[in-house]
């Protein structure tokens, strides 16, 4: 998703200047001025926020739930989810948006929604710079704004992150020790104990649940689970269009 030709497609010029080769790594360039770091982080965020999912992977995903008693856990950011049409109120992004800027300080707890301003920057960028005049800055102390990606300790958790962490505690705890499945799509091994982690330590401890893991090449599971897991090593969109 974040290399290849959709990388190509819409950040060559930025590969042809700064020699990067996929969206993750221009991320962490270290752009010379704000007017050019915007121009990619505008672009960055409007292709993986703002347009829709280059494959209906989301959709046929929520095909197979939307009937169900269900509730999602992600460290995606990029609201694929909710645009596939899941519950917003079953939903809880852990690491952050891409469509919300915070105080880069961070002086408060507050997020600010960005589209309109991620918009102008895309129609108004200009050989890799967006104007000076819209670079970000917080309302409150004028220091400059940054996206609200859990990155080191200056991710804000806003009102919104704690309502959602709030449902995800109340889901678990109204459902345990009852039939459950716990589904684990595509996670890797950067973020252990947000989703892997805690799935197999909820299994473990539930002997009605199981736990069921597609991820191509990494799909494995402990022993003490084993008999009580499903693990698929193959991709995840071939997998949920068999289902």
């Amino acid at each position: 998703m974040y290399t290849g030709e959709r990388f190509h497609e819409y950040f060559s010029d930025f590969e042809e200047k700064y020699g990067f080769h996929d969206m993750y790594s221009g991320g962490f360039y270290p752009y010379k001025t704000p007017e050019e770091h915007w121009a990619y982080w505008s672009r960055y965020i409007y292709v993986n926020r703002y347009m829709d999912a280059p494959k209906p992977l989301y959709q046929e995903l929520f095909g197979l739930v939307k009937d169900k008693d269900y509730f999602v856990i992600t460290t995606n950011v990029d609201h694929c989810f909710q645009k596939a049409g899941f519950d917003k109120k079953s939903l809880f992004y852990t690491q952050g948006d891409y469509g919300l800027f915070q105080c880069s300080i961070p002086c408060g707890i507050d997020t600010y929604d960005n589209e309109e301003t991620i918009r102008r920057m895309m129609d108004e960028q200009r050989n890799m710079k967006i104007p000076a005049e819209l670079i970000p800055k917080c309302p409150k102390c004028g220091k400059p704004l940054t996206m609200n990606l859990r990155s080191d300790d200056k991710f804000v958790e806003d009102e919104g992150w704690h309502l959602a962490a709030g449902r995800y505690e109340n889901f678990l705890r109204e459902r345990k020790n009852q039939r459950i499945l716990f589904l684990e799509l595509g996670v890797g091994y950067n973020t252990l104990g947000i989703v892997k982690f805690s799935f197999w330590r909820m299994t473990t401890e539930n002997p009605k649940a199981t736990y069921a893991c597609v991820n191509s090449g990494e799909a494995s599971a402990p022993t003490e689970i084993r008999d009580r897991s499903i693990c698929i090593n193959a991709d995840i969109g071939k997998v949920l269009e068999q289902l």
